[in-house]
């Protein structure tokens, strides 16, 4: 999709849709709206008289338009309240409307920057976010269809009447459209099944996306595993008839040390011999999240060449039940030496993460994020709204939580009281796996802050953030992609 910011009139931009705005409680439109309202001889106005347009948050009212307008349709989505507009309002909205334009078959769509006028919103940020919105909420995964005569959009264009502005908001607009592909990436990656994106075929996708961006991707395999003495991974791969790999890519900031980004990549989870329910099994193609977010994060920053280096660190593998799989009962070591006993083997995140996490102590990493949708106890805690954030670090978890402000996905600290871990001592080895049902979250995070030792160090839950079942917004109904932005932010932050 191309996106583009164009010098014009707002009434004078040739598309099949134009998107303007309206605040809920505004009689008398202003700005943009308004030149577009007396354009149309009052339309706008007629529509708010009649009730027809309340300007409520995400309302899309969408009428014909043409002469004097040069636009075929003219949609106008409601902001909401003006003392609650934020930009992650801007996504919402920018998100439905160009949707709503979709539908009614539009190519071409033309918009202006929401917020950047009566809004109060900073010009650029708002750019951001407008181009934001506009390609997450138009993402779907349609690649196994077999007829896909559905029409997409193919052009947004921001509408800016100043021509002194134009160069900047270009350069917004770019941001936005890096950072919302590098987070449909990730959804593509979470999105495809299993029998298609196996361990292997993660490794050999990682590679084909970052390297062409500049990026060192190294894949090892379980022989090379072996060698370092990761008999968690080990453990947990020995199931299946796919061969594990250990995916790391790296790119080379001027700044050192290079920041640890580790993600989970469970490519299918049927939770081992400690089976799942068949009901919903069919998700957990998506139990790799925390890996397709590390992977979209550092396409985005391969990109926008942050000062800081990063090394995204990726352990791939199924959990399944076959002959060889590993039982409740079995002790394995890690690659730091701790003996791990192993009680549940559907509680396997942890242990790839545990190997994974000190070979990112060997690299000197620091500090250390990983994503995981790590344990349905963060779900049962927070829903499908927050991601849970667990840290050792109280700067690290700080810098974490302002990133995730930023790019508007909603985190939310957990705690990691010390007396958690008497819920993981094992009676035969260093540590068990689970803890019991009781904080089920919070003694899965303890169990991974016993393998980062001293190293500063955050921990994201995205159990219930991964995955959406409806579509509002900007988020899609599947894999949700989240994480991707945060990181990014992330990494910006502790560049400067």
């Amino acid at each position: 999709m191309n996106i583009d910011v164009v010098q014009s009139d707002v009434t004078r931009v040739a598309a099949d849709g134009l998107i303007v705005n309206l605040f809920q409680g505004v009689t008398t439109p202003g700005g943009a709206t308004g030149a577009v309202d007396r354009a149309l001889g009052g339309l706008i106005s007629r529509l708010i008289a009649a009730g027809d347009l309340k300007g409520k948050l995400g309302e899309v009212v969408i009428v014909p338009a043409g002469e004097p307008i040069a636009a075929t349709r003219l949609a106008v989505v409601g902001l909401g309240e003006p003392g609650a507009f934020t930009l992650d309002r801007v996504r919402q909205v920018s998100a439905e409307a160009t949707r709503a334009l979709r539908a009614r078959g539009a190519r071409r769509v033309a918009t202006i920057v929401h917020g950047a006028g009566i809004g109060g919103l900073d010009p650029f940020e708002a750019a951001v976010a407008t181009v934001e919105g506009a390609v997450l909420g138009l993402y779907r995964f349609r690649r196994y269809r077999s007829e896909r005569d559905e029409q997409e959009v193919e052009e947004v264009l921001l509408v800016e009447r100043e021509g002194d502005r134009v160069a900047a908001l270009r350069t917004a607009a770019r941001r936005g459209q890096i950072l919302a592909e590098a987070q449909n990436l990730a959804r593509d990656l979470q999105n495809e099944p299993a029998n298609i994106l196996t361990p292997r075929a993660l490794a050999e996708r990682a590679q084909t996306l970052l390297t062409p961006l500049g990026l060192r991707v190294e894949v090892y395999d379980e022989a090379w595993m072996r060698s370092k003495g990761m008999g968690a991974l080990l453990g947990v791969a020995q199931g299946s008839a796919e061969p594990p790999r250990l995916i790391v890519a790296r790119y080379d900031g001027e700044v050192t040390p290079a920041i640890g980004l580790i993600g989970k990549g469970i490519t299918f989870d049927s939770g081992g011999l400690s089976l799942k329910p068949a009901e919903g099994m069919e998700l957990m193609k998506t139990d790799m999240s925390g890996g397709a977010a590390v992977i979209g994060a550092l396409a985005a920053i391969a990109q926008l060449r942050p000062r800081r280096a990063v090394v995204g660190i990726i352990p791939a593998t199924e959990n399944m039940p076959g002959g060889r799989a590993q039982r409740p009962g079995d002790v394995v070591r890690t690659m730091h030496g701790k003996t791990i006993e192993v009680i549940n083997t559907d509680a396997e995140g942890r242990l790839i993460l545990a190997d994974a996490l000190a070979y990112a102590q060997e690299l000197g990493l620091r500090p250390l994020v990983d994503l995981a949708t790590l344990t349905g106890a963060m779900t049962v805690a927070l829903g499908r709204v927050r991601t849970g954030v667990f840290s050792n670090d109280e700067a690290t978890l700080q810098a974490l939580l302002r990133a995730g402000e930023r790019s508007g996905e909603k985190l939310w600290p957990m705690p990691l009281d010390e007396e958690y871990a008497e819920q993981i001592k094992s009676e035969i080895a260093d540590v068990k796996n689970v803890g019991g049902r009781p904080a089920g979250a919070v003694t899965a995070a303890m169990f991974l802050k016993q393998m980062v030792r001293e190293t500063p160090w955050v921990h994201l839950d995205i159990a219930g953030t991964a995955r959406a079942e409806q579509t509002k917004g900007y988020t899609i109904s599947g894999g949700t992609g989240i994480g991707v932005r945060t990181l990014v932010h992330f990494v910006e932050q502790l560049s400067n």
